[in-house]
């Protein structure tokens, strides 16, 4: 893409009312726009950013064998109401509204119900299992406070996944299995070392168990505490002594920590199913309910924790992995022998397959490095008056600062 095409324009100040990190850079750097409190417009660049994590979630789910849906985002009362989660009193964070005909509706902040309700129809017998299927679709709930950036919003991108299964052991296998899919997928966007798997209730959710993916990050509004060692997390809600002596440990072995909840998993076992009918038949011809487990992972948080914790003073800085591109060509002369190699550079590097954000617009050289930080794209190539001479170009690594003078043949290599 050519900058000049870009209609985005980075922006030297935040909202005067945005206080996150995450968010303040995001949106000077043309990633988001800010509609109201705890909802945000999904800009171009920040598209590109979405569609990949998308692309990674996608590829660990198919690996599961998950199949992709999408369901509506308008609920059904009734069904809600068979599981006892429609009132506010249990689930105080529903959009509702009503059809012209009176009919109410609720605008979806998760999808058990709906999903489950709909494999009633496709389950008959122990054949037709296990199902697994996934969908990506914008949540909403009526946060309270929205707050925290895009780590929190009344409206984001989620990833859910549900699986349907005979048994409880059936179940536990493909749980266990999507715990090892997060974690490569947070791997994938530079977070592994800084994410844990922690116990936690299931809350709104289900009353079985659920365990959280949990990243370390100063602006995250949870607490969870950490072993010295760094092999062992629980949630706050768990660090108890009846906890702590099961595991052996003592709570001088462990330190309080800030972190973001960036996935969880739920065991809802056979209870949601039986209320909502969703039976098949076993191998002896008796019929019993589905054993069912519920799996998310924030998309749009996710663009928003790595915003938050790579992020430095100068802008954004992206893994190569999410980048919206992979590199940031900067042309810095009017001369047309140095445009026109800028403009050769650009098409070779397309060519072989590296996204490039070419900076073709008339402006002053600190304007475009300036924009280049905040925008953060991995790499940074420069076509200068010098580069006419020398046929090298000065290429610099955004997370690390380090420069480095390439030939095109060896910088299309680094690229790839």
């Amino acid at each position: 893409m050519r900058q000049s095409a870009l209609f985005t324009k980075t922006r030297k100040e935040a909202p005067a009312d945005e206080t996150a990190k995450n968010a303040m850079l995001l949106i000077r750097a043309g990633f988001i726009h800010k509609e109201m409190a705890g909802v945000y417009s999904i800009l171009p660049l920040g598209l590109r950013v979405v569609k990949k994590i998308k692309d990674i979630i996608s590829g660990e789910m198919e690996k599961l064998g998950s199949s992709e849906l999408i369901m509506s985002t308008l609920q059904a009362k009734e069904l809600w109401e068979k599981t006892d989660r429609w009132s506010d009193e249990k689930v105080d964070i529903w959009f509702k509204s009503a059809l012209k005909s009176g009919t109410e509706v609720g605008f979806g902040w998760s999808h058990e119900e709906p999903i489950t309700n709909l494999m009633k129809y496709h389950v008959g017998s122990y054949a037709d299992l296990p199902v697994f299927v996934h969908q990506f679709q914008n949540k909403l709930r009526n946060e309270t406070r929205a707050k925290s950036g895009i780590m929190r919003c009344r409206e984001f991108v989620m990833k859910d996944m549900y699986s349907y299964a005979t048994t409880e052991e059936e179940h536990m296998d493909f749980y266990n299995k999507t715990s090892t899919a997060y974690m490569n997928v947070f791997k994938a966007l530079g977070l592994g070392d800084i994410t844990y798997v922690t116990s936690a209730s299931g809350g709104v959710f289900t009353d079985k168990f659920s365990h959280e993916f949990q990243t370390l990050c100063d602006a995250g509004e949870d607490n969870i505490y950490l072993s010295k060692d760094g092999t062992t997390a629980l949630n706050e809600e768990v660090f108890n002594d009846e906890t702590l002596e099961k595991m052996g440990k003592s709570k001088e072995d462990f330190e309080l920590k800030k972190a973001a909840e960036v996935g969880n998993i739920f065991t809802f076992g056979t209870k949601k199913c039986e209320e909502l009918d969703v039976y098949f038949t076993d191998k002896d011809g008796q019929k019993k309910p589905v054993f069912l487990g519920s799996y998310g992972i924030g998309v749009t948080r996710l663009m928003g924790v790595v915003a938050e914790i790579f992020g430095d003073e100068n802008g954004l800085v992206w893994p190569a992995s999410i980048a919206p591109f992979r590199a940031h060509l900067l042309v810095l002369s009017e001369d047309p022998l140095v445009k026109e190699l800028a403009d050769e550079v650009y098409t070779t590097l397309s060519a072989e397959g590296v996204d490039v954000l070419y900076d073709d617009r008339n402006l002053r050289a600190g304007e475009k490095f300036a924009d280049s930080d905040l925008i953060g794209i991995p790499t940074r190539i420069i076509v200068g008056n010098k580069t006419i001479e020398s046929k090298m170009f000065e290429v610099k690594d955004r997370a690390t600062g380090e420069t480095s003078q390439m030939s095109l043949e060896h910088l299309l290599t680094e690229l790839q």
